[in-house]
């Protein structure tokens, strides 16, 4: 993997892993990872902020977190950020960023 995109994430599933097979035999899996940090503010308040990001992973990867991750698992991921959009059924257009896990 180039170093030049590069995500290393370890934080906890927040659904089920969705799969979707493709009729070329080919997996995707799709699920989203919260990660955590903990601050205290200017008032000695202590500050929770979570962060939600969208993993997706083929093949075999895709395969292992079908056996082996579930709601709630924490796991450590690496991979890449992708950013794509498409049109909704409304022609609008939508945004999203994924990590391609590997």
């Amino acid at each position: 993997m180039s170093i030049k995109n590069s995500v290393r994430l370890i934080g906890n599933t927040g659904k089920e892993v969705e799969i979707i097979n493709f009729d070329n035999g080919n997996i995707k899996a799709i699920v989203s990872l919260a990660t955590n940090e903990h601050y205290t503010n200017t008032k000695g308040v202590k500050v929770e902020e979570i962060q939600w990001h969208n993993l997706v992973a083929f093949g075999k990867t895709a395969e292992i977190f079908e056996k082996f991750v579930s709601k709630g698992n924490e796991i450590a991921i690496e991979g890449k950020l992708i950013y794509r959009s498409y049109d909704d059924k409304n022609g609008l257009k939508k945004y999203i960023t994924e990590i391609r896990v590997d």
